[in-house]
């Protein structure tokens, strides 16, 4: 009997093949990107001293109020856009992209193209 992998833990082994060649530095910490079924989640971290520097997700406060009637995919380019503001004020320029594992499409590319539009470099 074939026993079907859980996409989940596809997804997993994947981050974690990719993390071995990524890393955020001070200079250029890693942007990582958390989806759920219904939010999504982006952060700055600094590997090095292990920190996460700059968070942002759908479920911010100051977010709420303009995801309302939005879809996903438009909910995640705010949240792109947003992570980069808050990284540009703690003088962040640039980044490490890191997709945490998921395949570059949809949500997951439009934060990218989000934080692109606010400045960030990849």
């Amino acid at each position: 009997m074939i026993i079907r992998e859980n996409k989940n833990t596809v997804r997993k082994a994947r981050h974690i093949r990719m993390r071995y060649r990524i890393s955020g530095t001070p200079e250029r910490p890693r942007l990582n990107i958390y989806r759920s079924l219904n939010n999504i989640y982006a952060q700055v971290i600094d590997d090095r001293a292990g920190h996460t520097l700059v968070a942002a997700s759908t479920l911010d406060i100051e977010l709420k109020p303009k995801l309302g009637g939005l879809t996903k995919k438009a909910a995640a380019k705010l949240v792109g856009e947003t992570v980069a503001k808050k990284a540009l004020e703690k003088g962040i320029t640039r980044v490490v992209f890191d997709r945490g594992g998921y395949l570059y499409t949809g949500r997951i590319a439009e934060v990218a193209a989000g934080a692109r539009e606010a400045g960030l470099e990849f």
